[in-house]
Formats: structure tokens, C-alpha cells, sequence
């Protein structure tokens, strides 16, 4: 008999058995070979993570003196986070939502200057926005390695499907994290830092008042108009409160 002729069971087995492992066992071979994958990606969280908090404990110790106490509150604070309000809500989310973000911001400010007693506002925001990015890049490992673990403790290839289509999204956004932290370190602009730029320029020669926290404001003559110049103080890495600059100024209501 030919070894290719259709009635060989051998060549039935080639190909049933294959079928058949793959009716049954399909789904956690599937599970392997995604963990797998997702479990490199968690490393590279880790590694980035460790990173950043390495980086922020050298920079506070080789420039500020920071505190004997400095590791042991970064991971402290590591594990804080922000609770937004529900969506459906007749007496509206944005003043909760703006309330919420100003009292992080000042708590985080506050866990800042606890860390160091030789830091001026410059300071204090440089090592803010650190601190910021090592959160960030924590709590992304911690939201990746929960969904994994529980994938993969259930046995379950349908609740590991969506980190799958979501990891690349992340790792690229905890990339953008990790480059962050040296141009952070140095105080340099992130973004789009035109607006200020142009703005600072048009205030040369005219009288700056802080109008809010972190925001100047000045008045001046351009093309017969009248205009007030607001933009973040500067040279910190924030964009000052322009909304609160406009409802303390009034503005809106000359306009």
C-alpha cells in the first residue's frame, strides 16, 4: 500500500490528532504562548519602574540632601492614588473632578518638600514631576500584572485577549515615561512650549503680577488692542492655572 494513499491510518492520525489537541487544549496553548509574551512586557514594566524610582532617590540625594527617611516615603506614596467621581451627577463633575486634581497636586507638593529641606520651587517641581512618573509607571505594572495573574490563575484565554490588544498601548506609553525622566531631571520643556514662549516674549518690558498659583498675568498695548497676557510662571514644569487666572481676573466678563 502507498504511503500516500488516504487509507493509510497513519496519515489519518497526522492529521486528526493535531485537530483534536487543538479542540481541547487549544485555548491554554493559546494562554502559554500569550503569558508569555505578556510576561516579558511585565519585566520591562518592572525594569522601568525600578528605574525611575532609582533615578528620583539619586537625584534627591546627590542634589537636595534628602532625608534619611526619602526611600521609605517615595514607597509610601507609591501606593496613593486618585478616586475620580461618577459620571452621572445633577450637580456637575467638573468642579469634583477640579477639587480632586488641586488636593493630589498639594498633597503631592506637601510629600515633595517632606523629602528635603534644602528644595526651592524649582526644585519641588522638577522632583514632583518625577515622582509623578514613578507612580505612573507602578501603577501600570500593578493594572498589567493583576489582569495577568488573574488570566492566567482562571486559566481563562477570553479575559487575557483584551491586555493583549491594550500591551502595545501601554509599553508605549510607559516608554514615553521612562525617556521622560532625564529632561525632567534637567528642567527641560516637554511638549508644546511655543505658547509660552511667544507669550513670555510679548511680557518683555511690562509688569508681571502673579495672578494664581504659578501664573503671571500682564496687560499691553498690540495694534491698538488691549491684551492680557497670561501663561505658567515659570521656569517649573507646570502649566500654571489659567482657567482659575481667568475667573479670578474676571476676563470673561470684559470680553
Amino acid at each position: 500500500m502507498s504511503s500516500t494513499d488516504n487509507s493509510n491510518p497513519i496519515m489519518w492520525l497526522v492529521w486528526i490528532v493535531p485537530i483534536v489537541v487543538f479542540m481541547f487544549y487549544g485555548q491554554r496553548i493559546q494562554l502559554q504562548i500569550t503569558s508569555g509574551e505578556i510576561s516579558k512586557n511585565i519585566a520591562k514594566l518592572v525594569k522601568y519602574k525600578e528605574e525611575s524610582k532609582k533615578e528620583l532617590l539619586d537625584y534627591l540625594q546627590t542634589n537636595l540632601k534628602a532625608t534619611p527617611d526619602a526611600a521609605k516615603k517615595i514607597d509610601g506614596f507609591l501606593e496613593y492614588f486618585t478616586i475620580m467621581p461618577v459620571d452621572f451627577d445633577p450637580n456637575g463633575i467638573i468642579p469634583k473632578i477640579k477639587h480632586l486634581l488641586r488636593s493630589r497636586e498639594d498633597y503631592t507638593r506637601q510629600q515633595v518638600k517632606s523629602l528635603s529641606p534644602n528644595m526651592d520651587a524649582l526644585e519641588v517641581s522638577k522632583v514632583q514631576n518625577l515622582l509623578e512618573v514613578t507612580t505612573s509607571l507602578h501603577l501600570l505594572h500593578k493594572l498589567v500584572r493583576h489582569l495577568f495573574l488573574t488570566a492566567k490563575k482562571q486559566n481563562n484565554f477570553p479575559l487575557i485577549l483584551p491586555l493583549q490588544m491594550m500591551i502595545p498601548f501601554i509599553m508605549e506609553q510607559a516608554s514615553a515615561l521612562r525617556d521622560a525622566v532625564s529632561a525632567l531631571k534637567q528642567g527641560q520643556p516637554i511638549g508644546d512650549g511655543i505658547g509660552p514662549m511667544v507669550v513670555g516674549k510679548m511680557m518683555l518690558g511690562t509688569e508681571k503680577k502673579t495672578i494664581t498659583f504659578e501664573t503671571v498675568c500682564a496687560e499691553k498695548e498690540f495694534e491698538q488692542r488691549k491684551l492680557y497676557l497670561l501663561k505658567a510662571e515659570g521656569p517649573t514644569a507646570t502649566v500654571g492655572r489659567p482657567g482659575d487666572a481667568v475667573e479670578a481676573s474676571g476676563f470673561e466678563k470684559q470680553a
